[in-house]
């Protein structure tokens, strides 16, 4: 089968699941893009190295990353493989040097790792075909109106219960000033609330908008 490489557009705030975020991958070379559904401390960990944020304890996918390189073990590739009943299956391709291995994992965390190891992300032509939104020009290719497009309820994983709608609430952060922002940012990221980090953070970029 035809495998496709992906970049990473984005992480966006989901405006359809409370509390969730939607993680964009983006065709290189294409005008398709891939949004899946993911969790807020799974879109922590991923907008975190993107934008190399240090933190002062190493996260979850961190501490992996450093156990794989000191015992010599590589992650070659992320392929995001399958498409059932609108949940992602991801796999990583791992490799010492002694053998290959594909191990099984959440996609938000395969790509929380991949962006970590500087690895390529790959899915498959039929599920660009099956899940992907095609963006016809430039004036559509940012995260603010891909997230108003349906997501066709595809996720990172199942999720126990229908979450209840809700009305669009305030955020809080909204009646601060820039410069008191970047205070309280700055805060958060010092006592490891990386919640609330995020939330900062999104205040600070529809501000630029």
């Amino acid at each position: 089968m035809k495998k496709i490489k992906l970049n990473i557009v984005g992480i966006s705030y989901s405006q359809t699941q409370s509390g969730a975020y939607a993680l964009v991958l983006g065709e290189v070379d294409g005008n398709r893009r891939l949004p899946i559904i993911i969790g807020g401390f799974e879109a922590q960990a991923i907008a975190i190295e993107i934008e190399k944020v240090r933190t002062s304890r190493p996260l979850t996918h961190d501490l992996f990353k450093s156990f794989a390189d000191e015992f010599s073990i590589r992650l070659e590739e992320v392929l995001i493989y399958n498409l059932v009943d609108g949940i992602f299956f991801a796999k990583l391709l791992c490799k010492t040097t002694e053998k290959t291995t594909e191990i099984d994992a959440r996609t938000s965390d395969a790509v929380a790792l991949g962006i970590r190891f500087g690895c390529p992300i790959y899915t498959y032509d039929f599920i660009m075909d099956a899940a992907g939104i095609v963006i016809e020009s430039n004036d559509f290719a940012f995260l603010e109106n891909i997230e108003n497009i349906e997501l066709k309820n595809i996720q990172d994983e199942p999720q126990k219960e229908k979450p209840v709608e809700k009305q669009k609430e305030t955020s809080a952060y909204t009646s601060l000033t820039n410069d008191q922002l970047e205070k309280t940012l700055d805060k958060a990221l010092e006592n490891e609330q990386y919640e609330a980090a995020a939330k900062i953070r999104d205040e600070i970029e529809r501000r630029k908008l």
